[in-house]
């Protein structure tokens, strides 16, 4: 299991993310914009945010991140607030599938889902939601390389 830190911008990411890249070194290890996806469901303006990148900051953690479309947020009802865009995101092997779900059942219990804990294009199965307590949670556990 491994807990890295998930942050989401509003067509900032790739800016915020070259300038983080600049400080820590390294490479992306994953880098995908929305108009990478041939059926991408989004706004014309929107068309060149950030889906997802990864910065690996050490053997241990990765720093992540995307930008939120105005679909998503009005689809959530949780707007974008600059300041309140952190999340903690847990990733599992494919190996950990009933531990993701533990995960994902016992930290939302009497908090607020964003998206259940379901399988995703990206060959996961992904969840995210806030926790009784205000701390916004992700759960990814990998079931394909991708």
């Amino acid at each position: 299991m491994q807990f890295n830190h998930y942050l989401n911008f509003q067509g900032e990411t790739e800016v915020a993310f070259n300038f983080y890249k600049s400080v820590f070194g390294g490479e992306f290890s994953h880098f995908q914009k929305y108009t990478d996806l041939a059926d991408a469901q989004i706004a014309e303006h929107e068309k060149d945010y950030v889906l997802h990148v990864s910065l690996p900051i050490n053997a241990f953690t990765e720093l992540m991140g995307s930008d939120t479309s105005e679909q998503f947020c009005a689809q959530n009802s949780a707007p974008f607030i600059k300041g309140n865009n952190h999340y903690i995101s847990i990733n599992l092997d494919a190996s950990e599938q009933a531990e993701a779900k533990r995960l994902f059942d016992a930290l939302s219990v009497n908090g607020q889902v964003e998206m259940p804990l379901e399988k995703t294009f990206w060959g996961a199965i992904y969840g995210a939601f806030t926790d009784q307590f205000g701390v916004k949670w992700m759960i990814n556990c990998q079931l394909e390389d991708h």
